[in-house]
């Protein structure tokens, strides 16, 4: 999020009800989770404010943690003052790291596409500039699931409208303490910035649904 949004939502955040990403309970007689492998591999997406991008994954079944970060720039271990100031290159991302056994990538990248707007070249929602455009960062290994997930994706919304882009993989350097597990810590400023950038709505624009 950018610090002129954080200016804007300061004077009315007080006033938003409390908003949290609780997972939703299992339905009662649903088949039990799959239990834990052991087994942990590692996923990058960039889609835009990385403290809903961490929030959309956490509580998914199979993953194991999101961790707010930065991918993509020239600067070692760069601070969120310089990532939003501009010149480094980085985007804000989330590491996803999970249990493939419960979970595979493919249905990680398909989740990513429903939470941000791929039609957007100029950031997501009201957080506009190079540190939030969005993108897949895929190992070669990953990336023909990375792809063949993009094209069932673009084929839902039109080529000429997509520009999210998969990348090579690169180099995640986590963000300061106080940007990990914003949503669960800080339940009425995060619902605040989400009803304020107009997510919710502007997904299903984009979506349906």
């Amino acid at each position: 999020m950018s610090i002129r949004t954080l200016v804007r939502l300061t004077a009315t955040l007080v006033l938003v009800a409390a908003c949290s990403q609780a997972e939703t309970p299992a339905k009662a007689g649903a088949p039990p989770q799959a239990a834990d492998s052991g087994r942990r591999e590692v996923a990058v997406f960039a889609g835009g404010c990385f403290w809903s991008t961490e929030a959309n994954f956490e509580h998914m079944p199979g993953v194991v943690s999101a961790v707010s970060g930065f991918a993509g720039g020239r600067v070692a271990n760069p601070s969120y003052e310089q990532v939003v100031r501009g010149g480094t290159g980085h985007v804000e991302a989330v590491q996803v790291t999970f249990d493939p056994a419960r979970i595979s990538y493919r249905q990680l990248v398909d989740r990513f596409w429903r939470t941000i707007d791929p039609t957007d070249p100029d950031g997501q929602f009201c957080d506009k500039g190079p540190s939030y455009a969005t993108a897949v960062f895929a190992s070669a290994a990953q990336r023909p699931a990375a792809e063949a997930s993009r094209q069932a994706a673009v084929q839902a919304l039109g080529q000429h409208r997509f520009v999210t882009p998969v990348r090579d993989s690169a180099r995640f350097w986590p963000a300061e303490a106080y940007h990990q597990d914003f949503a669960v810590r800080n339940p009425t400023r995060y619902g605040g910035y989400t009803r304020f950038c107009g997510r919710s709505a502007r997904l299903r624009q984009v979506w349906g649904g």
